[in-house]
Order: structure tokens, then C-alpha cells, then sequence
């Protein structure tokens, strides 16, 4: 008998601990997918493939010829056109599917949360609440914050940002998880009086809000975007490894 072949559309810490825990079973083979935006990715467990797939209809094909019999989309929670892609790509072949998502982070109630719909929708509001801006959503989506010339940004990502980016930029290549002591010395260092965040969710970058919550600084966080219509997500492995039937 083949082994089950399972897809894992990866690039998260949840979906190399699963491709860790799946190619402990026996009789499974399974194939984790990069999109390949990060220049060192960790190490993840069975095979791997970098790249996209061209679109819902190419990543269909790839399923029918490999042979797929589940797909676990375990992307980054803003990944939105690969999430939809996959729901796209389970539809047309048949193959079961499964969303895990991390769950979102939830406000304090001594936080100063601004909670937004887009990166477009933070940098409107950024300038009403301050002039130094620490931004963690990422190298990619700068331009929609290009045009604040007045405000001045301390950007971290784990690979250097492509511009257009703000002219009064300063770019931390850093990789979490970070520590709330560091987060809070980083935030004095700088003198930032707003972070802007994506709700990404977990505990890896998650102490930059406690230092943002100790040190009452406002926080504009971008809300995840919605699931494809009729795709519900699971929060943990546990939740994936009984949907495929694998639990202990």
C-alpha cells in the first residue's frame, strides 16, 4: 500500500511542528510547500518544495499528480490569496482539507488597541497618534505607509523590505521570539510612541504588545482577514491530526 501523501502549505512554526509529528506516523509521506519570501526558513521535517504553485488551477493539477490525499493550509494567518487558493484547489479535486490558524491575540484591558481593517487603514490613522512608528507587519506592504514624509519608522523584518518604504526608515533584521525585557529596552531606544502590528497571532512576537501595554503606548493592530466562505479553521495540531484521522 502507498502511504498517504499529505500536503502541508507551510512557513509558520505550527506547520513545521506538524510536518515533525505527520512524518512520525507510519505510512505517511508527507510534502511541506515555501513560498520561498524568506531567504532561511527552518528546518522542517520529509519533503519539501520552494515556490508557488500558479494559482487554485495549478495547485490542483499538482495534487492530482501527486497524488494528494489531504491538504493542511497552515499559513501565515495574512496569507490570504494562498488560503484562498487552496479552498479553490480542495473544491476541484475532492481532497479533504484543513485550515490551522494560530489563535488571535485578544486586547488587555489596559491596552490601547486601535484595531483596523488594512495597512491602509493604519496609515491613515498613524499620524493622529504619533511621530515615531515601530512597524512589525512585515517587509512586504511598506508602500502604503511611503507617503507619511513627517513621521519616522523603525521597521524589523527577518529579510531587508523592497521599496517604496518611508524616507525616514530604519530597518532591524531580526527574527523572533522576542523577550518583553528586550521589547520594552527597544522601544526606550528608539522612542517610539506607536506600534503598528498585524494579529498574527501566538506567543513568538507577542511580548512587543506587553511592552507596549507596560509603557501605555498605542497599538494599531490589522485585523486578519476573513476566511473563505464555508472554511472553518482549527487552532492547534491536535485539531488536525484528528480531522486527518491521526490522533493518538
Amino acid at each position: 500500500m502507498s502511504p498517504r501523501h499529505i500536503l502541508i502549505l507551510g512557513g509558520t512554526t505550527e506547520a513545521r511542528e506538524l510536518a515533525a509529528a505527520l512524518t512520525a506516523h507510519p505510512g505517511v509521506r508527507v510534502t511541506t510547500s515555501l513560498a520561498g519570501r524568506v531567504s532561511r526558513p527552518g528546518a522542517v521535517e520529509g519533503e519539501v518544495r520552494i515556490g508557488g504553485f500558479g494559482g487554485a488551477e495549478g495547485l490542483a493539477d499538482w495534487l492530482r499528480s501527486e497524488q494528494v490525499d489531504a491538504v493542511v493550509d497552515a499559513t501565515h494567518p495574512f496569507a490570504e490569496s494562498i488560503t484562498a487558493n487552496a479552498a479553490q484547489a480542495a473544491t476541484a479535486t475532492g481532497v479533504p482539507a484543513v485550515v490551522l490558524r494560530r489563535p488571535g491575540w485578544r486586547p488587555d484591558p489596559a491596552d490601547n488597541w486601535h484595531e483596523v481593517a488594512s495597512l491602509d487603514e493604519a496609515a491613515a490613522l498613524l499620524p493622529s497618534l504619533g511621530h515615531r512608528v515601530f512597524l512589525t507587519t512585515g517587509r512586504l506592504g511598506l508602500a502604503a505607509f511611503a507617503h507619511l514624509t513627517d513621521l519616522r519608522f523603525l521597521v524589523r523584518s527577518v529579510d531587508p523590505p523592497e521599496p517604496p518604504m518611508p524616507p525616514h526608515t530604519e530597518v532591524l533584521l531580526a527574527r523572533g521570539p522576542f523577550t518583553v525585557t528586550d521589547e520594552t529596552a527597544l522601544l526606550h531606544e528608539h522612542r517610539i510612541d506607536v506600534l503598528v502590528t498585524k494579529d498574527s497571532g501566538g506567543a513568538a512576537t507577542s511580548a512587543k504588545l506587553t511592552a507596549a501595554r507596560r509603557l501605555t503606548l498605542p497599538v494599531v493592530v490589522v485585523r486578519r482577514p476573513p476566511l473563505p466562505a464555508g472554511t472553518e479553521a482549527v487552532p492547534d495540531m491536535a485539531g488536525v491530526l484528528e480531522r486527518l484521522g491521526l490522533s493518538p
